[in-house]
């Protein structure tokens, strides 16, 4: 990996390689880096997975084996932009299969925790209108639904 630009770290408890293997095979843009593993002084079992590199959608990320003092929440969360329905449909059911939860306004959790926005485009576009009442009719339809829904979004954007 580049030693210029940022790293997104994300703290397992003991799932590290696991994760970057999830990853790497929901997104396009993919692969699995170094893997760095402990030794006989630790931190861990010697030969056990302490670090894991992996780019997922064009974006590095480092899968850390920290154990179980931290714990994912929605502080933090990363945004898939996506052109079309077809993309927001394979996102969200990739990411809340295997115990990963959906929740409101396109945000989900996966199978580890992490907190998702899967985000269409036009949704973006509609809810920046100059024309507050456009946005706010798209903005009020996005509220009431879990997975986005482009056309019932450009709808409620439409007035019908």
């Amino acid at each position: 990996m580049a030693t210029e630009g940022f790293t997104t770290c994300l703290w397992f408890d003991g799932q590290a390689e696991e994760a970057a293997h999830y990853y790497v095979s929901v997104f396009k843009d993919s692969g699995v880096g170094r893997v760095t593993r402990s030794h006989e002084a630790g931190p861990g079992p010697a030969g056990s997975v302490v670090v894991v590199e992996f780019t997922a959608n064009g974006q590095r990320f480092v899968a850390l084996n920290g154990g179980p003092q931290f714990q994912f929440n929605e502080a933090v969360s990363f945004q898939i932009h996506c052109a079309d329905q077809a993309e927001v449909d394979h996102y969200w059911a990739k990411l809340t299969e295997d115990g990963g939860q959906p929740g409101p306004c396109g945000w989900l959790k996966d199978k580890y925790g992490v907190s998702w926005q899967v985000v269409p485009d036009a949704l973006i576009e509609m809810i920046s209108d100059p024309d507050g009442e456009k946005a706010g009719r798209a903005t009020q339809a996005m509220m009431a639904m879990g997975k986005l829904d482009i056309a019932e979004l450009r709808k409620a954007y439409a007035g019908e």
